[in-house]
């Protein structure tokens, strides 16, 4: 269980009139009023730029870039650009992430998906490895372990078409690749996703429901447990990284990767 919690609440929405700007600020009041800490970082109104270039790194643009090896070097001697190390002071402050974006072509926006490439560098998020074994750490074990990470999004088609046989298919597969391959590749303990569906025809009595839902939801947000990834490093994988033959046997693809 958290309490006082330090909540980093990262919105992506062009529009500060939309409802992925309306839910932050409804999140935002329920935490303070709950007596945890937020502190916002807004991709658009910060007009963050998403792209990596080797200025990040103080890259002479005349070489080669190898971003990884880069930013690792640029990390490690304190040369990453000064809003690269800003954000990751953020980070460092914070206990739990929000990640609150509208569901765009079935992942984040760009805007948020290019914070996470410029922020989320070698050497910090990722690249750390294990000081008495050398071994990389990740899922579960990376650079930002210690955190708990929350999607909150807004999406425009209705619910069951997000079920298990909706033509969108099932919206815990969708947001793998952020719950497993972002948040805990890096180490974050994602919870269990907050999603408002029929976003674009939401009526006032719609909002009512969704804010008062994420009120509830924030509120209970110190006792949550995380989804049950398996850890890398927890006995189920071999070395070559594959499940092994007797853990959930006969079970392949994403739902593999649960402990259930």
């Amino acid at each position: 269980m958290l309490s006082g919690m330090k909540v980093l609440w990262i919105t992506a929405h062009p529009d500060p009139r939309s409802l992925t700007a309306a839910l932050a600020c409804e999140g935002v009041r329920a935490l303070t009023g709950l007596g945890h800490e937020v502190r916002v970082r807004d991709l658009y109104a910060m007009k963050w730029n998403p792209v990596v270039d080797a200025a990040d790194f103080d890259h002479d643009p005349g070489r080669r870039l190898h971003v990884g090896a880069a930013a690792k070097q640029a990390h490690r001697e304190g040369r990453l650009c000064p809003e690269i190390r800003a954000e990751q002071d953020h980070l460092r402050w914070s206990d739990t992430v929000v990640w609150q974006f509208p569901l765009w072509w079935h992942g984040m926006p760009a805007i948020l998906k290019g914070w996470i490439d410029r922020v989320f560098v070698n050497g910090f998020a990722y690249g750390v490895t294990d000081p008495a074994t050398g071994a990389t750490l990740r899922y579960g074990d990376g650079g930002l372990k210690g955190r708990r990470a929350l999607v909150v999004t807004t999406i425009g088609g209705r619910e069951s078409a997000f079920g298990p046989r909706g033509v969108h298919g099932a919206l815990e597969d969708l947001l793998f690749p952020i719950q497993h391959g972002i948040s805990f590749y890096a180490g974050m303990a994602p919870l269990a996703p907050f999603a408002v569906y029929g976003a674009d025809r939401s009526t006032d009595s719609d909002y009512a429901e969704a804010a008062a839902r994420l009120r509830a939801r924030l509120a209970s947000l110190p006792e949550e447990e995380p989804v049950p990834f398996r850890r890398q490093d927890s006995g189920d994988y071999d070395e070559e990284l594959v499940l092994r033959p007797e853990v959930a046997p006969g079970r392949t693809g994403l739902a593999a990767h649960y402990r259930r």
